[in-house]
């Protein structure tokens, strides 16, 4: 450009032909590759992860299901109490509160004594704080023996009372067991029976919805048959009268097994259904029959080429049936024909709640319904946001 084209500010004259710039730096193919978001390069278990950490309160969801399902392998730990030790002289105890000033100095976490008392006139124990007994708490303190797994011996626990003192941070029941420890016990029970019945259901789910809508014919139409009759049934009574077939007998081993094998072989239905509605348009695809022809077997068909196709949606699916079955659990117990004792489950720590005298007296003793309500909206909305990160293109 000439001198004359510029005005004196230096930009080009009204009318003046722009200046081109060209660089004549070499081009490298691969510059900016870092900054490009790795959307076309991504994995689909990549982006459903991407997608997945956008549902807020479904990672949150999963963090609380992490922590509680790590915290049953340390049960016995975490418990301040044995599951079946009792506290006679603490029977319908109320929750203490923990304290960390008294009288204006900073103590540390401790509770205090309590005096006792009888009410003559309402036949019940009348529990006060005794302000001038401070119980500081222990931590990773020797306590109740018990054998870690049913096999080592060992008696350390996170949190002890004070040596000679008491603490129930949920009160305690009619034989005077903390509510706290047996809650902590009883989650080992009920959650495992929700994932051992799922597992159940879907190998049930995907072997039968897999043949039925694969291969179709007799064997399609007897499966849709029998889906519909278990599908018509209550499940409520269909529950009652499976579970009062177990012997009473049978040890707490045996029934805990019953029981899961009950949910599991009842929950399958729904699951086959929808693998078999995946079947039926996937069995016509490019890609099977491509399998067929090269030889592959109907087994192999299915599960390495058409199942992983939907896995994601039977993952959201599990996380949706798994508080079906605790909630079932739940419920076979609560009414007496479930788990029994000395297996300690949520549920039959609420058969203690049954009375409305009870619970107007002893409000404390509902409390392990509070993990039951968590637990199942946990995993309601972890069931969302795999099912929304199992379509990570919308």
């Amino acid at each position: 450009m000439t001198q004359h084209h510029k005005r004196p500010d230096g930009l080009p004259a009204p009318g003046a032909p722009l200046q081109h710039y060209v660089s004549d730096v070499p081009f490298d193919p691969n510059e900016g590759e870092g900054r490009l978001d790795g959307m076309a390069e991504a994995s689909q278990l990549q982006l459903m992860w991407w997608q997945f950490r956008r549902h807020r309160v479904a990672v949150v969801s999963l963090v609380f299901l992490v922590l509680l399902y790590a915290s049953i392998l340390i049960t016995e730990f975490l418990a301040p109490y044995h599951q079946d030790t009792r506290h006679l002289d603490d029977i319908y105890a109320p929750p203490q509160q923990v304290h960390l000033f008294h009288e204006g100095r900073f103590v540390g976490p401790f509770v205090y004594g309590r005096e006792r008392s009888l009410d003559m006139e309402n036949l019940r124990r009348i529990y006060t704080d005794d302000k001038t007994d401070v119980q500081k708490l222990r931590f990773f303190c020797q306590g109740d023996d018990y054998r870690f797994w049913g096999m080592i011996p060992a008696s350390l626990h996170l949190v002890c009372p004070a040596e000679g003192g008491n603490m129930f941070l949920l009160g305690t029941d009619r034989l005077g067991r903390d509510v706290l420890s047996r809650i902590l016990y009883g989650a080992r029970i009920s959650l495992t029976i929700g994932l051992l019945g799922v597992t159940m259901s879907l190998v049930l789910g995907i072997v039968i919805g897999g043949l039925a809508g694969y291969h179709g014919g007799w064997f399609d139409a007897a499966t849709q048959r029998v889906t519909e009759v278990l599908q018509s049934i209550p499940s409520t009574p269909l529950w009652m009268a499976l579970a009062a077939i177990i012997p009473v007998t049978w040890s707490p081993i045996l029934v805990y097994a019953g029981i899961t094998v009950i949910l599991g072989m009842l929950d399958w239905t729904g699951l086959a259904r929808a693998v078999r509605s995946k079947l039926l348009s996937l069995r016509e695809e490019d890609y099977v029959l491509a399998a067929r022809l090269m030889g592959a077997g109907s087994a192999r068909i299915i599960g390495r080429h058409m199942v992983p196709g939907f896995m994601s949606h039977l993952i959201a699916s599990a996380t949706l049936t798994i508080p079906g079955m605790i909630l079932g659990e739940t419920a076979l117990s609560f009414l007496g024909i479930g788990l029994r004792a000395p297996i300690t489950s949520w549920g039959i720590m609420l058969t203690e709640a049954r009375s409305v005298n009870i619970i107007a007296l002893y409000p404390w003793l509902i409390l392990p319904v509070v993990p039951v309500i968590l637990v199942v909206l946990a995993f309601n909305f972890l069931g969302d946001g795999l099912r929304d990160a199992a379509d990570p293109y919308k």
